[in-house]
């Protein structure tokens, strides 16, 4: 279900699927997207490599990790809650081993240098004043 809300069958790789699902399931407007980097949208970017850019992540925002062996973020989940040094996500097509080729969706704890970006298409969350 996830993938076929993206216009695509069996066999991708569907944690994006996953976030647009949810999205479209919540009238959320999003990238209708399987493709990570559509997540990536400047305008919507609210964190980018360790630095708050405009409001603190909340629950729902979307999160990207980059990975070096691609040049690219290449796996996304949502953002449950946004600690001091960890972060609580929820994400699709990982594993118990935190695989982006995984078997279904998880609550996941990772540690915030892990996170690339945050996109917020909710358009909640506290604002932070830069320094």
């Amino acid at each position: 279900m996830y993938l076929a809300s993206v216009e695509l069958g069996p066999g991708y790789a569907w944690c994006a699927s996953f976030v647009s699902w949810c999205y479209q399931n919540a009238g959320v407007t999003a990238p209708r997207s399987a493709w990570v980097p559509s997540y990536a949208l400047k305008s919507k970017r609210i964190y980018h490599r360790g630095k708050f850019e405009l409001k603190r992540p909340q629950n729902g925002d979307a999160f990207m990790i980059w990975y070096r062996s691609k040049n690219r973020p290449a796996h996304i989940g949502f953002v449950d809650d946004w600690g001091e040094d960890w972060v609580i996500t929820v994400e699709g097509n990982t594993n118990d081993k935190g695989s982006r080729e995984g078997d279904g969706v998880y609550r996941k704890r990772r540690l915030k240098k892990q996170i690339w970006a945050v996109s917020d298409f909710i358009g909640s969350g506290k604002q932070v004043t830069r320094k």
